[in-house]
């Protein structure tokens, strides 16, 4: 399936992270110097070498230039190096497995015969010229359908509330520039995934405060990685007595990268956590028909009767994940809040989509019988299969994880391979992974509070996730640091 690494080949670089535990210096950035005396958990970069943010290619730049150019220069590193030896089972047989990059690689087939076919292709004037900015009616119809009838909605979903831009990357974005002042801040529960320190961060000059969870169950929990009332209680308290305004909070369902898929009533206790502190809701439902398991039962939460505060809760998603298009860039919001759905909308023209891609995905949304019948039926029977397949290795390896049925990836437990606790290790290993042929995503870029979980991508075809079987059993003999001490 995969291979542990044995050696590390040369020197490591920084786990791929964009969210350091560390503020930024008071040198960079908008706004930022009269923050730099709070100390709360904001998730920025660590700009420790101001040498190099003061190199001479970067002398062009403004401070939030540097200060975005940072986050290219730290956070991509992986991602350049698989783009440069990138596996290809005809070109470069040798090359990296990318097991990182959450993408569904199983269903290329039928989505390019649906997007070939002839009824999605047209060209009229209308779709040649500037749109409306909220996107072309015809789309946000087809959009508020489509959320009616796949998250079960109690009655029709309003095409005026929907907002189309490219991708929730962008609607993270925007909503945290036009929810939050500079220098305020989201909750967000931790392991998260990372890029959201990013998207909040830019434009907005939003942070994060972590709610961190623990991969122990204690107390009332009931899994690992819990998240309850009394954690986002704890976390608002403290940025409180720190200083921070907190504006709102980011919920993923189901869960990058736990897996994690909120119950009804969890949700609602959530939304009713947020309404009695006036705190905005932002969630993420980007993996929602991407649900393989039918025991995991998933309620969307545009399904809940009577939303606590609806002039609060924004939901979004987008086809990136579900139907495997993340180069096509969608994405949709839903709010009630009419001025939240205009401030957004004003900000598409920067981040909008061609007219000729908007008529693609409303032929797409409307296809109900080739949804129902074709597409989704198959697309699950493939991630149960590629799951099935990666699930089985690791527990022939003797590797611990977290799967619960939903998203493209396993969160996988290697800290008996650490020889010591400490992120320091994480990354070696992470770099050794990454020696030996594969990409894969570490703890720490997840801002995951205990080193040594890394999040495995199995959503991709078989010959590449078998490529490093022949290994599997030499790895567990002689990978594990801990293991051979006791």
């Amino acid at each position: 399936m995969f291979t542990l690494p044995q050696e590390e080949s040369r020197a490591p670089a920084p786990c791929p992270s964009p969210a350091s535990t560390q503020d930024l210096d008071s040198n960079y950035g908008d706004g930022l110097e009269r923050e730099r005396s709070r100390k709360p958990d904001w998730k920025l970069p660590e700009l420790c070498d101001s040498t190099t943010m003061l190199s001479p290619d970067s002398s062009y730049l403004s401070s939030r230039g540097r200060v975005i150019k940072w986050f290219w220069d730290s956070a991509e590193e992986g991602y350049r190096t698989y783009h440069m030896d990138e596996y290809d089972e005809d070109k470069n047989p040798s090359g990296i497995i990318n097991l990182g990059t959450s993408e569904n690689k199983l269903c290329f087939d039928l989505l390019s015969r649906r997007l070939s076919q002839s009824d999605m292709l047209r060209v009229e004037p209308s779709l040649l010229q500037y749109p409306d900015w909220r996107g072309h009616p015809f789309l946000r119809e087809e959009v508020a359908r489509f959320l009616s009838f796949y998250c079960k909605s109690p009655a029709p979903l309003k095409p005026e509330n929907v907002v189309v831009l490219n991708g929730c990357a962008s609607l993270f974005s925007a909503l945290a520039t036009v929810l939050c002042e500079v220098g305020e801040a989201f909750l967000i529960p931790a392991p998260y995934y990372g890029a959201i320190t990013q998207h909040v961060y830019l434009y907005g000059n939003v942070r994060l405060v972590c709610v961190y969870l623990d991969s122990e169950v204690t107390g009332l929990d009931t899994r690992p990685f819990q998240l309850t009332v009394e954690k986002l209680e704890t976390a608002l308290q403290r940025a409180n007595s720190e200083g921070v305004k907190v504006k709102g909070l980011i919920l993923i369902n189901p869960h990058n990268p736990l897996g994690d898929i909120y119950s009804p009533g969890e949700l609602r206790d959530y939304l009713e956590f947020a309404k009695r502190h006036e705190l905005h809701v932002m969630v993420d439902e980007v993996y929602m028909l991407s649900v393989f398991e039918k025991s995991a039962a998933y309620r969307s939460v545009l399904s809940l009767e009577g939303l606590p505060d609806p002039q609060r809760t924004h939901v979004m998603w987008a086809t990136s994940k579900d139907f495997g298009m993340s180069g096509l860039r969608f994405g949709t919001l839903y709010t009630e809040n009419r001025d939240v759905a205009t401030a957004v909308a004003s900000l598409c023209r920067y981040h909008g989509l061609s007219g000729l891609v908007q008529y693609q995905m409303a032929q797409l949304l409307r296809d109900r019988d080739w949804i129902n019948q074709v597409y989704l039926p198959e697309n699950h029977a493939r991630l149960k299969a590629a799951h099935s397949y990666v699930a089985g290795e690791l527990r022939a390896l003797g590797i611990p994880f977290l799967s619960r049925g939903a998203g493209f990836f396993i969160w996988v437990d290697l800290r008996k391979f650490l020889p010591e606790a400490t992120f320091k290790e994480e990354t070696l290993l992470w770099r050794r992974f990454l020696d030996n042929k594969v990409l894969l995503s570490c703890g720490k870029t997840f801002e995951c509070k205990e080193p040594g979980w890394f999040r495995l991508v199995f959503s991709d075809k078989a010959h590449r996730l078998c490529l490093g079987k022949r290994e599997e059993q030499h790895v567990k003999e002689r990978t594990c640091p801990r293991n051979k001490q006791e």
